[in-house]
């Protein structure tokens, strides 16, 4: 049995490193830069690993990917465990409360920034992995669902994505991470499109056909000359990444989520020892 306690300490360690410790795959990008604002960027890094401060003052909802062996037992139920994990770290630590309820009357903050968005999925094993985001209102606000003709071609599904972030991207404080859902049904295709942000930079798809339409959807986001920050300068985006599933014959849902340039994600994995 895996302890309540094990997976609150682990996810704490990852959540505060998210939110102080920019991400290694974005840094490599960001040495290079020497566009406008470069210095306070770079200096930024620096001031948040030093101190613990948080690197942007927008600390996120925080959304889970909770993947459970068949053979894992937990001490409590997962849902329990994952907010006792996300109120521990934003109440000890100098990070905003970005949460609120009554989303559309009174919008009443929760002081705590729980409920995190979770997703459960059962795997084979007795591994417990969970993935994380750490996501702004910015970059979350450039989320899109489109439910496009089943005849659409690989062709317009690029265009459409680049032009949503031709029109949109600046607003998410690039350089962008881009995730791109294709399948299943509306609400699958949306999850999908973020699971596709905890990938690495410069994993490709599986399949030729995804990994090289993710590579051209890249090049012409950067042909849009969008730049670090919206200023014209540097990459718009660090990567793509397309994540499919099966469909409804008479469907084609397309799903867009960003990151942005931070990039704030994290991963643990626990084995239940006694199985």
């Amino acid at each position: 049995m895996i302890a309540s306690d094990e997976i609150i300490t682990e996810l704490e360690r990852e959540l505060i490193r998210s939110n102080t410790s920019f991400d290694p795959e974005a840094f490599e990008f960001l040495e290079d830069y020497d566009g406008p604002f470069a210095d306070l960027l770079k200096e930024n890094v620096e001031v948040a690993r030093k101190t613990g401060l948080p690197l942007c003052q927008d600390t996120g909802l925080i959304e889970f990917f909770v993947f459970m062996g068949h053979r894992c037992r937990l001490e409590d139920p997962i849902d329990d465990i994952l907010e006792k994990a996300v109120r521990k770290v934003y109440r000890e630590q100098p990070y905003r409360y970005s949460t609120v309820e009554d989303p559309l009357f009174k919008r009443r903050n929760r002081n705590d920034n729980t409920p995190p968005v979770y997703h459960i999925f059962s795997t084979l094993g007795n591994e417990l992995e969970i993935l994380f985001l750490v996501k702004g209102g910015g970059s979350e606000n450039l989320s899109r669902l489109y439910m496009l003709n089943p005849s659409t071609t690989p062709e317009r599904i690029v265009d459409i994505v680049v032009e949503h972030i031709r029109e949109n991207g600046a607003r998410g404080c690039p350089p962008l991470n881009v995730g791109i859902g294709i399948g299943g049904s509306a609400d699958e295709a949306i999850v999908l499109s973020k699971m596709a942000l905890t990938m690495p930079f410069k994993e490709r798809n599986p399949m030729r056909e995804y990994a090289e339409l993710e590579e051209k959807t890249l090049r012409e986001i950067n042909s849009l000359g969008i730049g670090y920050q919206g200023l014209g300068v540097g990459i718009t985006a660090y990567s793509v990444h397309i994540k499919e599933f099966p469909t409804h014959i008479a469907t084609l849902p397309l799903a867009i989520s960003v990151d942005c340039y931070l990039s704030r994600k994290g991963k643990i994995v626990i084995e239940d020892r006694e199985t």
